[in-house]
């Protein structure tokens, strides 16, 4: 069952609609907008971003004439918008006047702020390949080959599930497969929560780091889910933790360009420096590995500038340790004080250049560093560029305008520091990876939910539901409009009851039940859904030729000739308009003028089988070699029109050619497997080729179909006269002639079966009966009670 649109996402459920209504206008599938549109509409009729944008699909449509009924609305509910899209309506059917007057009214409001779905939008400049296959399979619709049209819509609902008309498409080739298998069931959205709040049934995400500007490695964020209608990304935000060095990575990932030893942010430090004035007074300790640490932007981005107090007195002091730095020291005559101590505890800092110019400090030559600490000058700059090392054979009267090397875990205790040890003339060496302060390998705490990030997840989390509603409603007519299309009326009026109350009220809904009851011959039940959507929407075009034609089953002539007449004042130019107005002389016996009126039909719309049909059941009464050609044509039109396999089949049994005629009834009755009509059809071939027993199996299944079928209860009513079983045959006859009093066969037969059984007196009454509905059938009565051969003179019955 569908559920009902809650306040909560309504916002969102209206933002949605806008963006999918919109795209398919601009992909020129104009059905679907107008699906969703109505659908959009039925929510709220008094929302004017609705009622505009199904306005909007209507006017793009050509249904000038329903977009305008939209919005000339009353007064008091119209708005400048409104007025603006009466204006256009108004300008399409030549309404100049009405049009000025819309327009007036539109400028009195200046203040007026458009409905969202009237705002500036991007519309996309080349359709998206799933309506390119709709379109393919529309064009191969069109040019009579279903069998390529098929894979093309199953294509397009593929790329994007929701192009309505895909769908549609796919139905009329007679190869749609199960709903579930084109649109599976969706699982309902899951909101996403703070990182301690994940659910433990959700595998863990993975993140890439990324470099941000800050210098902090911040982790890839989450998909956005509702940004797209037709993609579920329903990962929660997890808390960032640095991924293992054996792990895969990306290509273009900051870990990738790093150096093997320097995988996941970690470096083995070098030996550290010493001062060279002092004696050691303990063996050199080893150096201890240093905990891991994560990465800032200063190793990608190298140091930031650090601007010094510009002093006499550090000038000289620089001057000295630069002179005492070229000088190498035996590493025997070193120890370690507490300025060694202190350079190992501090970032890796270089000395500024002794001959800095203008106030500005450079980059210490990388030669002079390594001499000084008596080490090799390649050990010493172990993750350093190679640009370093040949920076130490410059001369030391230039500035270096070389990039320095990255800076590490720069803070403000550290280079205050440095400035003291400058200005009392310590000297420092190179450090190039100090030790970072101790943590535990453990993850880090999680990441601080604040209020933005719970309502960016209330956001997505609703925006996934209205997604979700939108596709089940989709599912839900999916169904109802595939039984339809297979002629599955009971199965397709069982689907449109699981619609939400608000959407079974629509014309979409309402024509398609009609139709549904239409093909069950279920005229009455039918006449009352075809007027609900009159009353819905009174300029509506679609469906209804079929209305026409239900309406001459009927024998309303008043009716048909007044709709006829409306579909004239709407559109003379539609080809349903024309049917109508055919089937209005059809039922005044004015065959010459209805065959006109379906040419120009055909002439209008020469794909429309319908009309074709029509032009076939109009002739074959008179021509029948006119009437195959009509017939012919309309399934050149429509292979699956299975009123025209009925009437080929009608054809060939007035040629007497029964096996051809038994074909093409089975065609029909393949296509249509719910008509009794078709299978009451089938009983008369088998009837005249003397088959007994598949007579009765297909009249006794005909009935099963539909019970108020009249031909079919009509034929097992002879045949069981035929057969001696008088009683059953009684019971068929009363039933036909409480539902129909003024059919003479039925009084007729109902009289001779009573005289077959000894009932004179109630055969006599019959007879009576009959003689009154007609009068020129004195004759036969008279004849009828002069003899007793009834199974012999069963056609002389008939009257009609």
């Amino acid at each position: 069952m569908q559920p009902e649109a809650t306040p909560a996402f309504v916002p969102h459920l209206c933002q949605r609609f806008s963006s999918l209504i919109w795209s398919c206008v601009d992909a020129g599938l104009h059905r679907s907008a107008i699906f969703y549109a109505e659908r959009y509409f039925a929510l709220d009729q008094h929302n004017h971003d609705a009622r505009h944008l199904y306005a909007t699909a209507l006017f793009h449509a050509g249904l000038t004439q329903s977009a305008l009924c939209v919005v000339n609305v009353a007064p008091t509910d119209v708005c400048q918008g409104c007025h603006e899209l009466k204006a256009k309506c108004c300008t399409a059917i030549g309404r100049y006047r009405q049009a000025r007057e819309s327009l007036e009214a539109s400028l009195r409001n200046s203040s007026y702020v458009p409905s969202p779905s009237m705002g500036p939008r991007t519309a996309a400049a080349f359709p998206e390949e799933g309506v390119l296959h709709c379109r393919a399979g529309q064009m191969a619709l069109k040019g009579h080959l279903p069998d390529q049209a098929a894979p093309s819509f199953r294509q397009a609902l593929t790329h994007n599930p929701m192009l309505w008309e895909a769908f549609e498409g796919l139905c009329a080739t007679g190869l749609a497969p199960e709903v579930d298998e084109l649109f599976p069931t969706r699982p309902p959205p899951v909101k996403q929560g703070p990182p301690s709040e994940v659910p433990p049934t959700r595998p863990p995400a993975q993140p890439v780091p990324v470099a941000s500007g800050a210098g902090f490695f911040t982790p890839a964020g989450p998909a956005n889910a509702a940004g797209n209608l037709f993609l579920r990304h329903n990962q929660p935000l997890q808390p960032f933790r640095m991924t293992p060095g054996n792990e895969s990575l990306p290509d273009n990932s900051i870990q990738t360009s790093i150096r093997p030893n320097r995988i996941a942010g970690i470096m083995p430090p070098p030996p550290a420096p010493l001062n060279a004035h002092t004696q050691p007074s303990a063996p050199v300790p080893a150096p201890q590995p240093v905990p891991p640490r994560p990465l800032s932007s200063a190793d990608e981005t190298g140091p930031v500038t650090k601007r010094l107090r510009q002093t006499s007195t550090r000038r000289n002091g620089q001057n000295a340790a630069a002179t005492d730095a070229v000088k190498p020291t035996p590493p025997s005559t070193l120890d370690t004080d507490d300025t060694s101590k202190k350079a190992r505890a501090r970032p890796a800092l270089t000395l500024a250049n002794i001959f800095s110019s203008s106030g500005r400090r450079s980059q210490p030559k990388a030669a002079a560093a390594s001499a000084k600490n008596g080490r090799e000058p390649a050990a010493a700059v172990t993750r350093r560029s190679t640009r370093l090392l040949n920076g130490g054979s410059k001369p030391a009267g230039k500035t270096s305008t070389r990039r320095r090397p990255a800076v590490h875990g720069r803070t403000r205790s550290n280079d205050t520091e440095g400035d003291e040890e400058l200005q009392t003339g310590s000297e420092n060496a190179y450090s190039p990876s100090p030790p970072a302060v101790p943590h535990s390998e453990e993850s880090p705490a999680p990441t601080v939910w604040t209020t933005a990030d719970e309502q960016a997840a209330q956001d997505a989390y609703l925006m996934e539901q209205a997604d979700l509603y939108i596709y089940d409603l989709m599912r839900l007519f999916a169904r109802a409009t595939r039984a339809l299309a297979m002629y599955d009326t009971k199965l397709c009026l069982q689907e449109l009851e699981k619609l939400p109350a608000i959407h079974q009220r629509s014309p979409w809904v309402m024509s398609m039940v009609g139709k549904a009851h239409y093909e069950r011959a279920d005229y009455a039940s039918s006449e009352r859904a075809f007027q609900a959507v009159r009353t819905l929407e009174p300029f509506r075009l679609w469906d209804m030729d079929v209305y026409s034609t239900l309406l001459w089953h009927l024998q309303k002539p008043v009716q048909l000739s007044f709709l006829a007449q409306e579909l004239i004042g709407i559109d003379p130019r539609a080809p349903q308009t024309w049917i109508a107005v055919g089937n209005c002389f059809s039922l005044q016996k004015e065959r010459a003028q209805a065959l006109t009126c379906f040419r120009r039909a055909v002439q209008l719309d020469p794909g429309c089988a319908y009309a074709h049909a029509l032009s076939g059941h109009e002739t074959l009464d008179e021509n029948v070699e006119e009437a195959m050609a009509h017939f012919q044509a309309a399934l050149r039109a429509d292979s699956r029109h299975y009123s025209a396999w009925y009437g080929l089949g009608s054809c060939y049994l007035k040629t007497n050619k029964l096996r051809m005629a038994e074909y093409h009834y089975q065609r029909a009755s393949d296509i249509c497997p719910g008509n009794a009509v078709m299978v009451a059809c089938l009983a008369i071939c088998a009837e005249r080729r003397h088959d007994t027993e598949a007579t009765m199996r297909y009249l006794n299944k005909a009935i099963q179909l539909s019970p108020e079928n009249a031909l079919a209860r009509y034929r097992r009513a002879k045949m069981l006269i035929s057969m001696k079983r008088y009683q059953e045959a009684i019971t068929d006859l009363e039933h036909l002639h409480d539902s129909s009093p003024g059919e003479s066969n039925v009084v007729f037969q109902l009289a001779k079966v009573y005289r077959l059984i000894g009932d004179a007196l109630k055969a006599a009454q019959l007879l009576a009966v009959a003689r009154d509905l007609e009068p020129k059938s004195v004759g036969k009565l008279q004849k009828l009670l002069e003899t007793e051969k009834d199974e012999s003179q069963d056609h002389q019955m008939d009257v009609g």
